[in-house]
């Protein structure tokens, strides 16, 4: 009997293998008969389907969003307005210093040692002498201009009056 059981277990392996053996070589025909093109459908119908998909699935995510209220917009604004003007100054700050940095550096190299007070001294002068230079100076130019134009109209007479000489 051990004879029997052997052989029916020896069958029943033979019988699966050939199975899967089978079934293997479905799968392969079915890879096959897949990738041919006519089996496929064209381009515009597979993206049809893929934005209709898209949309569908956008549509599902956009109904998951929740909105704050106008109580919680207005404090997130008013928390954004304050960090960006904390940040604003500290890049003022350390703008000015770098820059009074390198003017210093400038300074140094060209051998200038300016104080704050040379400075202020410098632009504290009167500049109501100004004023007077300024209008001393237009009355000298609006002089060269009626003295150019004079010089012009003395000479066109001139012109003038050599050419009556001659044809006379």
């Amino acid at each position: 009997m051990a004879d029997k059981e052997k052989k029916v277990t020896q069958d029943s392996k033979v019988d699966k293998a050939t199975t899967d053996e089978s079934k293997a070589a479905e799968k392969v025909a079915k890879a096959a008969k897949g990738n041919k093109k006519s089996d496929k459908p064209n381009f515009f119908a597979r993206a049809g389907k893929t934005t209709k998909k898209f949309f569908k699935d956008f549509k599902g995510e956009a109904k998951k969003i929740v909105w704050p209220d106008a109580k919680t917009v207005l404090k997130n604004t008013g928390i954004v307005l304050i960090v960006v003007t904390i940040v604003t100054l500290i890049v003022l700050a350390i703008d000015s210093g770098l820059s009074a940095g390198v003017k210093g550096l400038k300074n140094l190299a060209l051998g200038e040692e300016t104080t704050v007070e040379e400075t202020t001294t410098e632009h504290d002068h009167d500049h109501e002498g100004d004023e007077a230079e300024e209008t001393t100076k237009a009355k000298d130019d609006s002089e060269e201009v009626t003295t150019a134009a004079n010089a012009e109209e003395t000479t066109a007479e001139d012109e003038a009056e050599t050419t009556a000489a001659t044809e006379e």
